[in-house]
């Protein structure tokens, strides 16, 4: 396959100038190894493994980074913890920038260590699956986020064009945006999502966390597939299979760790009830999502009552993926007392961005009254123009501060 620009390049080099270790965490397939080859060619790459101690590096890490002196590319360092430290003594030896690429696909233990050893000495970013943008080859470009947040009102009454040479909906979103399932037929998909699932059991989950029944746990990763999009009720979803509530909220945690879920706060006026309402849970890949879902095709993906849900989690996470190019904010969703409820509304500098997503080609002005229910709900707060993301082609105002924007939207 070709290398496929991706958003963070420009930045990882930068930090490259002024880090002396450079760490780029994600999911396993989201193409890191790829990216450090493609943005250092002629580096050393070391892959290292859970079982096999490559060059005694857990054994004797003094003695690894003697053997082989910096720049170097390390690759999985999660199977080295002992390194890290190591690491950290010899960078502390110069004043050389860029010395150490480091990748890894589960943040907790791998944040702990470093923040605890390493601050100062390493910059963080982490690589999500392909956005369309990267997808097409116009990773260099940074999506409609940055200009949306920077001047909302512009933003609505400009025009927008469609990112070209994007799958039909559904194959976009059966296929998901791991970069090797977007070159694979549509028949091989299963097999490679099967491989993934057993690859992530077996090597990430036990990893991170010693769980006896990894049966149960692939039981907890289609149930949480199948709730993609809703408020999550951690007793509910551990009475589903038998796990005790605390278990399951421990499990969606450890699916946080290894990149495969994320969750959004609920919005209240009141800081305290955001953080004892429920959250909504999304899974990262619709792809993974729709093969855990036991869905087959993408016409089968069409007929099910996933499309929606489906549709929903692609935007909130192509929302996320956009920060890594454009200054982050804070997410929500919100549901009132009265049962309105409205998708995500970001939060930045004060000002609150509302965003509906509908998965239908066109939708009306009908389709924009969640966001009119929360601007009347809190009259007080700086409410800026608002999205209708749909599932259609026209980008086109629903009214004078709410613009019906495509999913192919270019910028």
């Amino acid at each position: 396959m070709n290398f496929l620009p991706r958003h963070l390049e420009k930045r990882i080099l930068s930090a490259a100038k002024h880090f002396k270790i450079i760490l780029l965490l994600g999911a396993r397939q989201t193409g890191k190894s790829t990216l450090f080859a493609h943005l250092l060619p002629g580096i050393k790459t070391f892959v290292f493994d859970p079982v096999q101690d490559l060059y005694d590096a857990r054994k004797d890490p003094d003695r690894f980074l003697d053997l082989f002196p910096p720049p170097l590319i390390l690759d999985e360092v999660q199977f080295v913890p002992e390194l890290l430290a190591a690491l950290k003594r010899r960078v502390d030896q110069s004043d050389r920038m860029g010395q150490y690429y480091l990748t890894g696909s589960q943040n907790f233990s791998l944040l702990k260590s470093i923040s605890e050893s390493m601050a100062g000495r390493v910059a963080i970013f982490h690589l999500d699956p392909f956005t369309p943008l990267e997808l097409v080859g116009l990773g260099e470009q940074t999506g409609w986020l940055d200009r949306y947040l920077s001047n909302p009102q512009e933003f609505i009454h400009s025009p927008h064009p469609n990112i070209p040479r994007l799958a039909p909906l559904n194959e976009f979103l059966f296929r998901g945006t791991y970069p090797r399932a977007t070159t694979l037929p549509i028949s091989e998909l299963e097999p490679f999502f099967l491989s993934y699932v057993q690859t992530y059991v077996e090597r990430d989950v036990r990893l991170v966390e010693n769980i006896e029944n990894l049966t149960l746990f692939g039981d907890f990763l289609r149930l949480t597939a199948t709730l993609t999009a809703q408020e999550i009720n951690a007793s509910h979803l551990g009475r589903e299979i038998g796990l005790s509530s605390q278990t399951a909220r421990k499990w969606l945690s450890l699916l946080q760790t290894t990149y495969q879920w994320i969750e959004v706060l609920p919005y209240h006026g009141s800081t305290t009830k955001r953080l004892s309402e429920k959250r909504k849970g999304y899974f990262k890949d619709t792809g993974l999502a729709s093969h855990l879902c036991r869905l087959h095709s993408p016409d089968a993906l069409v007929s099910s009552m996933k499309m929606g849900s489906l549709f929903e989690t692609w935007v909130v996470n192509y929302i996320h993926e956009q920060f890594t190019t454009t200054a982050q904010a804070s997410c929500y969703h919100w549901r009132s007392h009265g049962g309105a409820e409205l998708d995500l509304v970001l939060e930045r500098d004060g000002a609150f961005y509302p965003i509906e997503m509908k998965c239908k080609s066109k939708p009306s002005h009908a389709d924009a009254s969640s966001i009119r229910h929360f601007q009347e709900t809190y009259p007080k707060l700086k409410i800026m123009p608002g999205l209708v993301i749909h599932a259609g082609e026209e980008s086109y105002p629903l009214d004078r501060d709410v613009l019906a924007l495509s999913w192919k939207a270019l910028e």
